[in-house]
């Protein structure tokens, strides 16, 4: 291998007046600290070939630099950039002045030495280390340098490598491209692979700034595959891919060999179909990183600068041979490589497994040929520089045949600006220009690989990238022919109702929590209380008003009470119309007929309260709740508490003395019971002035924690407090006329209703202490204005038909039933009924009364 490294050429010399350099991987890295390899056929002498290729065709244009020929020295690379820096050394020799005053011939005379060739810019190189490590050599002697291939981020930056410029566009352009068909996809979460190296690396680096500074990208992972991947390496990749599992998409900046392990471990964990990579331009439109991987392949989209063979390079280079391309030094081992054929060389035995070559060979016809993508920017690169010299030579020498002194030497600075303003139109018929990086544009065919509904599975173009993205979203298929875009999102959006809590440092995931309660969606990320009076929409996304509800007189809670208050009415007015017409009749006389016609009117009022409390509420019907809610039951009870006081005071005043006491005339019996009742009159009207009659509606009372159930409630403004305090004083005339009724259980039975008043007073105490644990027990209740309605008119009914019934429906039954005992008896004076025997004074108080 030494033997065959040193029999390496140095260089291509191509003579011309002003000559070019370039740079070439004609050689792979060789191994072992040997700089050279093996030789590159496509990469190497393709590329060389399509330089020499352009200068025969500039130097035969009359129209491009006329009279002006175009030289060039080729250098090898070998695809090492510590090679290709002692390499290009050779173009800057001529700029480096050696002091030869020293020297001297045999003779003693001054020597002649020939000065090296300038050269005034460079094509190449292939790979970006490589350019960059040259770059940083050419630019101290202000040589300009066109690359054909290197595509690193870094060599935009025009303050460390303002003299090198390209024809291809920068990586960030491809990673700007591969963004854009990321967001196109919908997906926002995605992972990166990247080979380890300056290509892989920096084609990443630019993917996840691009996507920062965008937003709205999220990267799961960032893997690097090694130089020198360890067995085992691309399982454990593949596993830690799957960490995250929701990120099916993956960017891929990686070498071939490194894409095809990575598909053959993705196979072999069974995980077909997973992911969706989006590769780079080193994966391209190639068949070798897919070969036996198809179906892990599938769908991968992948991303190549727009490019296009160029006809007149093909049958340029099919017709080279060993005898008319003797200029190329390389040619012969490429001849060799080719063919698979051995050249006879002085020196060297032929080896005995490899045929002889005979010269008579053909490319193309005796070997497989497809001509290497990058023969098209190589050409264009070359063009690039000579339209510079030749705006260059047009202004410094107008009308000068050849090279004036002006443009002897050449200044590189100048020819730098000069190489930055050309645009023309190049081999593929694009425009070639360069901006103020020297970057080339953007121009990019975006492929998919396909293998269901085509009769040819294969990569298939589906867009292009020029500076924005044109994506056919209906060409493209997924895993199985499917035409839905396969999700690479880190959460899938929320649903109505639902804010997004982000999880924190990845603004792309976030876990969705419902707004509950009576919250609705303010904002994507927020939930809010909706007003006391509404309620969330079903949908929680804004509120509605909450429905308003009454009592209403069809509801089971209103059937009742309107039932029993129907029945008291009737009962009243028929008790009310019988002692009317019976008025002057000894049984009505004794009922005492004036506080008899209170007593019912108070009953009345009563029963009649039950319809206010059912009635929508509004501001009358507030005022007369307040008005007779607590009036009946005063007017009831200060008549009977105004006769249970007469009963008493006469017979405590008859064990004392024969003089009838105070105040039991019923003029005086009606004055009592109408101060009684002023108290609650005037009570209610104080009321009606500190707090006028108004409704509300309540929406605390039913609002159930599942807000569809919740209602608001029309009611009068009459809090429980208030009602209690309403009926506070006809509570206390109830248990006054009870204890009356208690200290006069001793008097004869028949006198003035004392017995059936007390039965009445009991049966009412047990009715109002059986209300008050009901009513104040519901408090809580959603169903509580109803139950609270319901108990308050039934109680109070049943309170009132109590004392109709004990006190009237007997009388009524006598004076209808058994009008016979309805006549006038003799009477007996005061002081006789109370001194006479029990059983006389029975007889004596009916004839008194």
């Amino acid at each position: 291998l030494a033997l065959h490294q040193h029999s390496h050429p140095h260089s291509i010399k191509i003579p011309g007046d002003i000559t070019l350099g370039g740079l070439f991987p004609v050689h792979a890295r060789g191994h072992a600290g040997v700089p050279c390899g093996e030789i590159k056929k496509e990469k190497g002498i393709h590329r060389l070939e399509a330089m020499m290729y352009a200068l025969d065709q500039i130097n035969s244009d009359p129209e491009l630099l006329p009279n002006i020929t175009l030289g060039a020295r080729i250098l090898d690379t070998c695809s090492r950039d510590t090679y290709a820096l002692e390499q290009s050394l050779t173009f800057v020799q001529a700029l480096i002045q050696k002091d030869t005053s020293d020297i001297r011939c045999s003779n003693g005379e001054q020597p002649i030495i020939r000065k090296p060739e300038r050269v005034v810019g460079v094509i190449g190189a292939s790979g970006s280390s490589v350019s960059i490590m040259v770059a940083n050599v050419l630019r101290l002697f202000e040589i300009p340098q066109i690359s054909y291939a290197s595509t690193a981020p870094e060599l935009s930056d025009n303050n460390r490598y303002d003299f090198f410029s390209r024809v291809v566009p920068p990586d960030s352009y491809q990673a700007q491209a591969m963004v854009d068909i990321v967001k196109a996809l919908g997906w926002n979460y995605v992972s990166t692979l990247a080979s380890e190296g300056n290509y892989g690396e920096s084609g990443v680096d630019a993917f996840v700034q691009i996507s920062r500074e965008a937003g709205g990208l999220c990267i799961a992972q960032s893997l690097k595959i090694p130089r020198e991947p360890k067995p085992g390496e691309f399982d454990k990749i593949i596993k830690r891919l799957m960490e995250t599992p929701n990120a099916r998409g993956v960017i891929i900046f990686a070498h071939e060999d490194d894409i095809k392990q990575v598909l053959e471990a993705a196979k072999k964990s069974n995980l077909t179909g997973q992911f969706k990579f989006v590769g780079s331009d080193s994966w391209g439109a190639k068949s070798s990183p897919i070969l036996d991987q198809e179906e892990v392949a599938e769908g991968a989209v992948t991303i190549l600068p727009k490019r296009a063979s160029i006809d007149g390079f093909d049958q340029y280079f099919t017709t080279r041979s060993l005898e008319n391309n003797r200029r190329n030094i390389w040619f012969a081992e490429f001849w060799e490589d080719d063919f698979r054929c051995k050249l006879t060389r002085p020196g060297i035995k032929i080896d005995p497994e490899k045929k002889k070559c005979t010269g008579e060979e053909r490319i193309s016809r005796d070997s497989h040929y497809e001509q290497e993508g990058k023969v098209q920017f190589v050409i264009d690169a070359v063009y690039a520089m000579a339209h510079a010299l030749h705006n260059m030579h047009q202004d410094l020498c107008p009308g000068a045949m050849g090279v004036c002194d002006k443009m002897d030497p050449v200044e590189g600075r100048l020819l730098l600006s000069y190489i930055h303003s050309v645009n023309f139109n190049g081999s593929a018929g694009t425009a070639v220009l360069f901006n103020e990086n020297g970057d080339a544009p953007g121009r990019y065919d975006i492929f998919q690989y396909q293998m269901t509904n085509t009769s040819n599975p294969g990569y298939r173009v589906i867009g292009q990238w020029t500076n924005n993205l044109r994506l056919n979203v209906e060409e493209m298929q997924w895993t199985g022919g499917s035409r839905q875009i396969p999700d690479s999102v880190c959460s899938f959006p929320c649903r109505s109702g639902e804010r997004k809590k982000m999880v924190k440092g990845v603004p792309c995931c976030w876990h969705c929590e419902l707004c509950d309660g009576y919250q609705f969606q303010a904002d994507e990320f927020n939930c809010e209380m909706c007003p006391f009076d509404m309620r969330p929409t079903l949908n929680r996304t804004a509120c509605r008003p909450t429905p308003i509800i009454k009592l209403e007189w069809h509801s089971p809670w209103a059937v009742i009470p309107l039932f029993l208050a129907i029945l008291g009415i009737l009962a009243t007015l028929s008790v009310i119309i019988t002692f009317i017409r019976f008025n002057d009749t000894p049984i009505v006389r004794a009922a005492g007929r004036e506080l008899s016609y209170v007593l019912l009117t108070g009953i009345f009022l009563i029963y009649f309260i039950t319809f206010l409390m059912i009635a929508e509420p509004g501001t009358v019907v507030c005022a007369f709740r307040r008005l007779l809610l607590g009036l009946g039951m005063c007017i009831t009870y200060s008549a009977m508490l105004t006769k249970t006081n007469r009963i008493y005071r006469i017979f405590e005043q008859g064990k004392k003395s024969v003089t009838p006491p105070k105040f039991i005339s019923p003029t005086s019996q009606l004055m009592i019971t109408f101060i009684l009742i002023s108290v609650q009159v005037v009570g209610v009207f104080i009321w009606f002035g500190v707090m006028p009659p108004h409704t509300i509606v309540d929406y605390d009372e039913q609002r159930p924690p599942n807000p569809e159930l919740a209602r608001g409630i029309l009611k009068c403004d009459i809090a429980d407090l208030s009602l209690i305090c309403c009926l506070s004083y006809s509570i206390l005339l109830m248990v006054t006329c009870t204890v009356y009724a208690v200290k006069s259980r001793g008097v004869p039975e028949t006198f003035n209703e004392a017995k059936p008043i007390g039965f009445t007073m009991y049966t009412t105490c047990i009715v109002w202490l059986a209300f008050v644990p009901i009513f104040f027990g519901t408090a809580q209740s959603t169903e509580k204005m109803f139950i609270q309605t319901t108990t308050l008119t039934v109680s109070m009914s049943l309170s009132a038909s109590v004392s109709l019934g004990m006190l009237y429906i007997p009388k009524v039954y006598v004076i209808i039933f058994h009008p016979e005992q309805n006549v006038q008896k003799r009477k007996r004076s005061f002081k006789a009924v109370v001194q006479a025997p029990p059983i006389r004074a029975k007889k004596i108080i009916k004839l008194m009364l």
